[in-house]
């Protein structure tokens, strides 16, 4: 193993102080317990949006910081959830008295702990929802999910929902829009090679030189499908196919009923996409592979869209959610409207994003 560190045991504290020295206008760190948080934080009168889970993912989700995206970011350990003190102090350090909104990956760690976060907030007297993200296409469930992973479109909800909370929009309507990104985004990521965690010293999982892996998880967690080697082509080919044609899902998440002062089930329906739909697209470097081949597989992506009658707004393209430093991608569509087009624009400033300011 050859990484640019000192001792593993104290990698994810150097890494957050790195962060604050470099990015002193944009983000402080809090310690014990850990987490980032916007350097003008609070903003009177606006909701607070917070985020987190395992590190070995950045930038998310503390390089999404800032200005028009988080107001404050938990980090775990590597590939470990962050714990509910932390996103309980976060939150009463960055509320602005409008509410707090949990974005949380659907990782069972990650879902139990801010759930735990999310009472002890309320206990003081704070309003708070969270919403799930759950668009992983490749698995129903897996080792470290009970339902979809995830991925992709937890970077475009935290941006649209970010601008969303900057423009003022309450917590019931934002926590709505959050939902409405969630059930209109779909990903799926490969790997090239698997990624070393710095305590671990031994790749997650194995794969041949001649052999890839589709639909990997961000944490490592092997995939569905392992073949030899195949053209870009081929392989952006299943992966989006895979995505678009993917059927109607229908899930049961659980969110706080504030009538009924309890946690309930609400049952969720994913649509499928369909020609004439207009698509946001991110392609996404798993932390190994270069932005020029990025490059060549939003081509690929791009022409497949248009094959299938549907037009793309925007893209996002770069190392945005990341397994360390595995080699390989991940495509995300998220099927979007003149709302979510127009927030997806909207100014932010983050040491990850910036654009408009």
């Amino acid at each position: 193993m050859k990484k640019l560190i000192n001792n593993p045991e104290h990698v994810l504290r150097e890494q957050l102080e790195g962060m604050a020295a470099a990015h002193p206008d944009l983000l402080k760190v809090h310690f014990e317990p850990t987490f980032i948080y916007r350097a003008d934080a609070p903003v009177k009168n606006k909701v607070a949006v917070i985020s987190g889970g395992g590190s070995g993912h950045e930038p998310m989700h503390g390089g999404f910081v800032g200005h028009g995206m988080l107001d404050a970011a938990c980090p775990g350990e590597i590939f470990t959830s962050p714990t509910p003190d932390q996103m309980f102090e976060a939150a009463g350090k960055v509320h602005g008295g409008a509410g707090v909104l949990y974005i949380v990956k659907n990782y069972t760690g990650d879902v139990m702990n801010f759930e735990m976060a999310a009472d002890m907030v309320r206990e003081e007297g704070l309003t708070v929802q969270n919403v799930i993200i759950d668009d992983d296409v490749a698995v129903q469930d897996s080792l470290y999910t009970a339902g979809r992973r995830g991925v992709g479109t937890t970077v475009l909800a935290e941006k649209i929902v970010g601008a969303a909370a900057e423009a003022g929009y309450d917590l019931k309507k934002l926590a709505d829009l959050c939902r409405r990104v969630n059930t209109n985004g779909r990903s799926m990521g490969m790997a090239l090679t698997p990624c070393i965690t710095p305590t671990s010293g031994k790749p997650s999982f194995e794969l041949a030189d001649n052999e890839i892996e589709i639909g990997i998880g961000i944490h490592g967690e092997p995939g569905i499908t392992r073949s030899e080697i195949k053209p870009a082509d081929e392989i952006v080919e299943e992966m989006t196919l895979t995505i678009i044609e993917d059927k109607p899902y229908t899930r049961y998440l659980r969110e706080w009923d504030e009538d009924k002062g309890d946690w309930i089930e609400v049952e969720r329906t994913d649509p499928s996409y369909k020609e004439g739909d207009t698509v946001i697209v991110f392609v996404n470097s798993m932390g190994g592979t270069p932005v020029s081949e990025l490059y060549g597989v939003y081509r690929k992506v791009a022409e497949i869209c248009s094959k299938k009658g549907m037009k793309i707004s925007r893209n996002l393209i770069g190392p945005y959610i990341t397994s360390i430093e595995m080699q390989g991608c991940s495509i995300t569509l998220l099927k979007a409207d003149d709302e979510m087009i127009r927030l997806f624009d909207a100014p932010v400033k983050t040491p990850a994003l910036k654009w408009g300011i």
